[in-house]
C-alpha cells in the first residue's frame, strides 16, 4: 500500500512537472505582488510630492494676508481662520486638512534673529510647542506648515516615514519668511512675540 502511494505520488510530481498549462497564471502569480508594491509605491511618492506642492502653494498664497495686512485686519485674525485659509488651498485634501494641518507663525526682529532662532533652525516639530503671532506692519514673520501625510503602502511606510515610532506617517512641511508690508500706522491688537 505504501510503494503504491509513493509511486503514485511521484507519478503525479512527474505529471506535474511536465505539465504548461496554466504556467503563465503561475506566473503572474509569482511577480504580481511585487509588481503591484512597486505601482501603489509609485502612486504614494507621488502623491506625497503632491502633498508637499500643494502645501507649498496654500501656505504661500495664505501667507500673503498676513505680509499685507489683509488678514490682520479682517477682524477674524486667529488660528481656526488662518489654518482654513490654508486648508481652502488644499481642495483636494479638504476633507482630512484640519485635522493633519499643523500651523507655526512667529515674528522676528531680524532676519538674523530668525537664522539664529534655535526653534526654528533644524528644530524638531513638536506640536504642543507651536506659535501663532501674525505681527504688526513691518515686522518680521516666519510661517511654517506642516501635514500629516497616512502612509498606505508596505514596505514603502519604512522608506518615507520620517514621524518615528512605526506611526506609518510622514510629516510635510511648507516655509516662507517675509517682512510685513506697512499696511497702517496702528499696530494691530493681540500683536506679540512668541515665546
Amino acid at each position: 500500500m505504501r510503494k503504491f502511494a509513493s509511486s503514485r505520488l511521484s507519478r503525479f510530481t512527474a505529471r506535474f512537472a511536465r505539465a504548461e498549462r496554466g504556467a503563465t497564471a503561475l506566473e503572474f502569480g509569482l511577480i504580481s505582488v511585487p509588481l503591484l508594491l512597486i505601482v501603489f509605491g509609485v502612486i504614494e511618492l507621488a502623491l506625497v510630492f503632491l502633498v508637499g506642492t500643494s502645501l507649498d502653494s496654500a501656505t504661500e498664497a495664505a501667507s500673503r494676508q498676513i505680509r499685507t495686512g489683509e488678514f490682520q485686519n479682517s477682524g477674524s485674525s486667529t488660528k481656526t481662520s488662518f489654518k482654513t485659509m490654508v486648508c481652502s488651498n488644499m481642495s483636494w485634501l479638504s476633507a482630512q486638512c484640519a485635522s493633519s494641518l499643523y500651523l507655526d507663525v512667529r515674528t522676528f526682529s531680524t532676519f538674523n534673529a530668525l537664522a539664529n532662532n534655535p526653534k526654528t533652525n533644524g528644530a524638531t516639530f513638536d506640536p504642543t510647542k507651536t506659535c501663532f503671532v501674525v505681527g504688526q506692519p513691518t515686522d518680521i514673520v516666519l510661517v511654517r506648515t506642516y501635514f500629516q501625510w497616512n502612509l498606505f503602502t508596505p514596505l514603502l511606510d519604512a522608506a518615507l516615514e520620517n514621524m518615528g515610532g512605526g506611526s506609518g506617517k510622514r510629516l510635510i512641511s511648507a516655509t516662507t519668511a517675509f517682512r510685513n508690508e506697512p499696511y497702517n500706522e496702528n499696530a494691530p491688537v493681540g500683536a506679540a512675540v512668541c515665546p
